[in-house]
């Protein structure tokens, strides 16, 4: 038997996995490797693989400076406003941590082997993704409801209301995640967008007149806001209709990672952001009233 070595060092080891040098064997072998179905999870090719890398370390970055940008200037906002900033870096660095584990997990479903992308055997864990929209999805929710400096009543009767909806989201929409039958997938997704709609609902209505009652500087930032949490959210959903509208494959898995890392990018450290300023302009307004 060989011995262990890196995967590149040796065409017959894969992983932990090490082929006899006998030719006959190791072919054998090697074929059922390569070509059983359940071990290459997913058909796709290096392009594809690196790809979808490249944007979950990009992602990485993004929650990252996020996160260093949002905590350093915390101190730039009224103390009224700096929970809501407060919240805004929590939710960038636990998509952070997250995006770490899930770029783990996806190095170590495949290994590139003699110019050839194979499954190690272990599998891609996608349950990483769901944790992380059960904790800062609420959580964005609430940044924003922050920031807009509601009666503490409403703060937290729509904070509640909005969290649970989110919440309830998520939980809904990951059976379907997970499934490979269409039918199935269809029925999560539906049962799932009905707390989508709701949320939407609330945003649009719900939050209007407490848009109207912002600051002149602050009040088109606020509209802003609240419509990209719906415009990113609604991105979602598209992204999990892929495999069931014909594409499929390492196509499939490739529209799906990169559209989710795309969609976590614009709703958690570019609205990140968007809070920051909506509370600096806030905290200007407040400070020039009393000074008036």
């Amino acid at each position: 038997m060989l011995q262990n070595q890196p995967l590149a060092s040796h065409p017959h080891q894969i992983g932990t996995i090490e082929f006899p040098i006998n030719n006959t064997l190791s072919l054998f072998i090697s074929s059922t490797y390569f070509f059983n179905p359940k071990l290459n999870m997913t058909e796709l090719t290096i392009g594809q693989y690196q790809l979808v890398s490249n944007f979950f370390s990009l992602t990485i970055a993004a929650m990252g400076a996020a996160t260093a940008f949002l905590w350093i200037n915390r101190s730039q906002v009224a103390d009224q406003y700096k929970t809501a900033v407060t919240i805004s870096g929590l939710v960038t660095f636990i998509a952070l941590y997250h995006y770490w584990r899930i770029f783990a997990s996806w190095e170590e479903a495949y290994a590139i082997v003699d110019g050839a992308l194979v499954a190690t055997g272990k599998e891609f864990n996608p349950a990483y993704r769901y944790v992380d929209w059960l904790l800062t999805v609420p959580l964005l929710l609430v940044e924003l409801i922050l920031v807009m400096k509601l009666s503490a009543a409403e703060t937290a009767s729509k904070s509640l209301k909005l969290g649970v909806l989110a919440a309830i989201m998520i939980v809904l929409g990951y059976p379907g995640e997970v499934s490979d039958v269409n039918s199935t997938r269809w029925l999560w997704w539906s049962l799932s967008m009905i707390p989508f709609l709701v949320i939407v609902y609330e945003l649009f209505v719900g939050l209007k007149g407490a848009q109207d009652q912002q600051p002149e500087g602050a009040r088109s930032l606020v509209g802003k806001a609240r419509f990209l949490v719906v415009a990113s959210w609604a991105f979602y959903p598209i992204v999990f209709l892929f495999p069931m509208l014909g594409i499929e494959g390492g196509d499939a898995k490739t529209f799906v990672e990169v559209g989710y890392s795309i969609a976590d990018i614009v709703a958690k450290a570019v609205f990140g952001i968007l809070i920051f300023v909506i509370a600096v302009k806030k905290t200007q307004a407040d400070r020039g009233s009393i000074a008036g």
